[in-house]
């Protein structure tokens, strides 16, 4: 067995990993303790993430028009179609359509073909959907896209500050490393400001619950607050920013009393004067925003809002100190550092840049071969795809993301990819909804198999290191772009035949020229210092932290500690922000406010972590979360069905009541797609409103309506992975459908029954199951039973060779035994044995004596269920400590601990709660 140490490819904290190796398959995964970003801390994604590998729904064949073909053929059609559209309609006709999966190297080629090659400004990339927002802000303030704070500012810092991150879900290592910080320093204080509940807000010494898209007045009345205090730094202000006064002035259009502010927000007006008083009473405060702030119609100003307090405090450049924008994805930085976003050209030049179009013509130039650079910014994501709506943009390339889900108003977005004349999909998953579209399809490289650079949300730049081959004729993302540069006459500029020259060039373009005219300030982005790297160098790069250049030949924890910033003066500029509402507005149609997000234990689309069947049952279906008023008012029900409609489609999921939704809103998750549930895109739901400066959608901020699904009928039916069936015959009779992985098998959740009348009223009859079984599935019904009260029927399949084909149960979930146990029995049918008489008995029940069902999964990594940990809470086990030592929850990766401490709070209230017997009277 052999180590190799990669990082991981899920989220923007950037962890190490340590991938143990046996006859070429990856058998462990381990945080790497070396790594600076987790010291060996893994999430529960994370260290599941040898249970996501293997060939099975990969991609491994060239596919041109339909049919499966081999490289040569389809690089050549790529490349003709191109050039054909190019030559037809002009280079503006041609577009791609990037992500932050992709590694540096990978998007350095496509940017370089792009816009340095074909001459189309139309690149972009999904990190537009979570960053872009960020980026304007610190271009705006800074001068250039740079995030001034490491993540040891967490553990410097006297009080950080949560504004729209569920850190403990979304970033549980940094959540993990802030907690241990909080433990190590009692003094540290954490706000929380987000208007859902969340597991972060375990954490917190104070909770705001604001009103969605209300953060930016918090923020400028926090400015105004400080001003009448004299509570700024006067000294600081003076010496290094400028538009101060402007900024103060517009924070102080609107009423800037605590009252008027607390109110616009639907806060508490003690608690929020308490979170003002904090943070300006203390230097070393770091605010921590993630997507709640970006993902909005005034994602930019609510950025600069928070900047500006930071700079009016002068709490920036300081340990502990400044405004920390903290990325979604692995590589969302690494692609903005080599112009992933519309408005870029390369290494943090654009074209506002004095003088970058030029430079980099010059840079990227052969002695053959003259770049032709677009003279302006093209089209961001949505505009993108709206172009290609009208017809303007003819031909796009699509890398590791899938827009068909996760932009707002799929519907457009599909209808627009329907008519695109050439749509090439480079992707490694045969499942993605996104291939219904393509014209060309190119079989990509995954995670473990690629071989290049990241860099994490503290600039932090990562060896990501190949370790497995390919399957079949998967090839790397950089490669296929190269082959296609080459066929278009430009290989004289792309004659790479190994990633760490693409990252030699990169690192060499960050620091030509930098700095060098005397009015022109350097560019911050500057890895000079890490050009030159032979492959061994390359090979052994160690994590380090821009810039990295002569001057800091280690890297650079922190920006601006000199106040000195990268715009033509050097000093910040805090921007005039006036606060807005959002640009989806709620009417009678439409009147519950719509926040959208990820959660724990999935990732974007799912394509990787549905394939680790553990990853899927602590949320197995997708999920409507709702006030429990709003909830008895609409007339919904814990695990009902409910739909929601908004203004491009409709969401049909299960109902979560949770106290922690303030009343009027509800919350979905934006991971389920077309493969995995039949009405479940939350893109659906949003409207295609966007930052007029960042271009980023307004995806927290929807208008929906909501009702109950009225179904008469709820099944499961679990089916063997290699059985051949048709999955339409059953999804097509369903209202609602969910597929859930379980290893060896798929779990299916199905819904139906039609509403006979405009009131609701639906069927009388249910299916006749035993005949819809026998004429749906190969196998027929081997064992059945019916429940003569209720009507409920189980059944099985069981081929004659004793192996366990399909399992049925009529009824909602909520009465399911232990599917462990039947993932068993598919598992042994997988492998080719015959089913035990034992559990041939125990067939129907689902289950051995006792093994029930143990509803929700709340620890992953240990696979405990909900039940046992209230049976072991109400046997006195009323400590997260207790439960660990009882049932080992929450002692492996942590992520589970504030769902434990719920469980732990909601059971002590609920004992409180119970009437108690007066032994006089019994």
């Amino acid at each position: 067995m052999r180590e190799a140490r990669t990082t991981c490819p899920y989220c923007g904290v950037g962890c190490g990993v340590v991938a143990s190796v046996e006859k070429n398959e990856i058998v462990d995964v381990q945080g790497d303790p070396q790594h600076p970003a987790n010291f060996g801390r893994l999430c529960v994604k994370g260290s599941a993430l040898h249970e996501t590998l293997g060939h099975g729904g990969r991609l491994t064949r060239p596919i041109v028009d339909g049919v499966e073909s081999d490289w040569d053929t389809a690089l050549d059609a790529v490349a003709s179609r191109l050039r054909k559209v190019r030559d037809a309609h002009g280079p503006e006709a041609l577009a791609a359509y990037l992500s932050g999966q992709l590694l540096t190297e990978d998007y350095y080629v496509a940017n370089k073909l792009f816009k340095g090659f074909l001459g189309t400004p139309h690149l972009d990339t999904n990190s537009r959907l979570c960053m872009a927002s960020a980026v304007a802000a610190h271009k705006r303030a800074f001068g250039a896209d740079a995030v001034p704070c490491c993540y040891e500012d967490l553990e410097e810092a006297e009080l950080v500050v949560l504004v729209g991150s569920n850190l403990a879900w979304n970033h549980p290592v940094l959540y993990q490393r802030l907690k241990v910080a909080k433990q190590r320093n009692p003094l540290l204080r954490v706000v929380v400001i987000d208007p859902r509940v969340t597991d972060t807000c375990e954490l917190a010494d104070l909770y705001l619950g604001l009103k969605p898209g209300s953060d930016a007045r918090l923020f400028t009345g926090l400015l105004a607050w400080m001003a009448a205090r004299n509570k700024l730094d006067r000294v600081y202000l003076e010496a290094h920013t400028q538009g101060f006064e402007e900024a103060l002035a517009a924070a102080r259009e609107q009423d800037a009393g605590v009252e008027a502010i607390a109110a616009d927000c639907d806060l508490d007006a003690e608690r929020l004067e308490t979170f003002f008083y904090w943070f300006a009473s203390h230097l070393h405060v770091v605010t921590l925003f993630s997507q709640g702030v970006n993902q909005s119609s005034s994602g930019t100003d609510k950025g600069n809002a928070i900047i500006n307090c930071h700079l009016a405090g002068g709490k920036i450049g300081l340990p502990g100190a400044g405004p920390f924008s903290i990325t979604g994805q692995p590589n969302a930085m690494g692609g903005r550092e080599v112009g992933g976003l519309a408005n870029q050209l390369a290494a943090h030049m654009d074209y506002d840049t004095p003088g970058a179009r030029d430079r980099v013509t010059r840079f990227w130039a052969t002695e053959g071969l003259v770049p032709c650079l677009p003279e302006g910014p093209g089209h961001k994501a949505v505009a993108l795809f709206e172009a290609i709506e009208r017809g303007e943009v003819q031909a796009l390339w699509i890398m590791a993301t899938n827009p068909a889900v996760s932009l707002p108003r799929t519907d457009r977005v599909r209808a627009a990819l329907a008519k695109c004349p050439l749509v090439i999909v480079s992707d490694c998953m045969a499942n993605a909804d996104l291939l219904a579209y393509a014209d060309i399809v190119l079989p990509a490289s995954s995670w473990s198999e690629k071989d290049g650079t990241v860099t994490n949300s503290e600039r932090r730049i990562s060896r990501q290191r190949g370790i497995l081959s390919p399957p079949g004729e998967a090839r790397h993302d950089w490669w296929a772009l190269c082959e296609v540069a080459k066929r278009l006459g430009f290989g004289e500029a792309f004659g790479y035949t190994h990633p760490s020259e693409i990252f030699d060039e990169h690192a060499r373009l960050s620091g030509f020229e930098n700095g060098e005219g005397s009015d022109e300030r350097r560019r911050v982005f500057d890895i000079s210092g890490l050009a030159g790297l032979d492959r061994a160098a390359y090979d052994a790069l160690e994590p380090i932290q821009w810039p990295v250049n002569a001057a800091a030949p280690r890297g650079t924890a922190r920006l601006f500690t000199d106040g000195r910033f990268a715009t033509p003066n050097g000093l910040a500029r805090m921007v005039a922000v006036r606060s807005r509402p959002p640009a989806q507005e709620l009417d009678a149609a439409r009147p519950l406010r719509l926040n959208t997000g990820r959660i724990r234990d999935q990732w974007h689309t799912m394509t990787r972590t549905a394939r680790s069947p553990r990853l899927m049952n602590h949320r197995a279906e997708p999920f409507i979360e709702i006030a429990p008023e709003d909830a008895a008012a609409l007339g919904v029900e814990e695990q009902g069905l409910a739909r929601l409609q908004g203004v491009g489609g409709r969401y049909v999921g299960r109902v979560r009541v949770s106290r922690g939704q303030r009343r009027g809103e509800v919350f979905v998750p934006m991971h389920w797609n077309g493969y995995f549930s039949g009405s479940a895109l939350s893109g659906a739901l949003i409207d295609n409103h966007v930052d007029p400066v960042s271009g980023q959608p307004e995806s927290k901020h929807g208008a929906v309506a909501l009702a109950p699904l009225a179904v008469e009928w709820e099944a499961t039916l679990l089916v063997a992975d290699d059985l051949d069936v048709a999955e339409s015959r059953w999804c097509d009779r369903s209202r609602y459908w969910a597929r859930i992985p379980l290893g060896a098998a798929h779990r299916w959740q199905l819904a139906g029954g039609e509403p006979t009348s405009a009131h609701g009223e639906v069927e009388s009859a249910s299916p006749e199951w035993l005949s819809w079984l026998e004429a749906t599935l190969p196998v027929p019904p081997t064992l059945w039973c019916t429940d003569p009260a209720s009507g409920r029927l189980r059944a099985a399949g069981v081929d004659d060779a004793g192996r366990l084909r399909w399992w049925f149960m009529s009824g909602p979930p909520r009465e399911l035994p232990n599917l462990a146990w039947l993932a068993e029995r598919f598992g042994e049918a997988a492998s080719g044995e015959s089913m035990a008489a034992e559990h041939r008995r125990r067939l129907l029940a689902g289950c051995d004596d006792g093994a029930a069902n143990q509803g929700p999964v709340v620890c992953s990594c240990h696979q405990v269920g909900q039940r046992a940990i209230l049976g072991a809470i109400r046997e006195g086990d009323d400590s997260v400590e207790a439960l660990g030592a009882r049932l080992a929850c929450g002692t492996q990766c942590g992520s589970c601990i504030p769902e434990l401490k719920s469980l732990i709070e909601e059971e002590k209230a609920h004992a409180l709660a119970e009437p108690i017997e007066d032994p006089a009277v019994a």
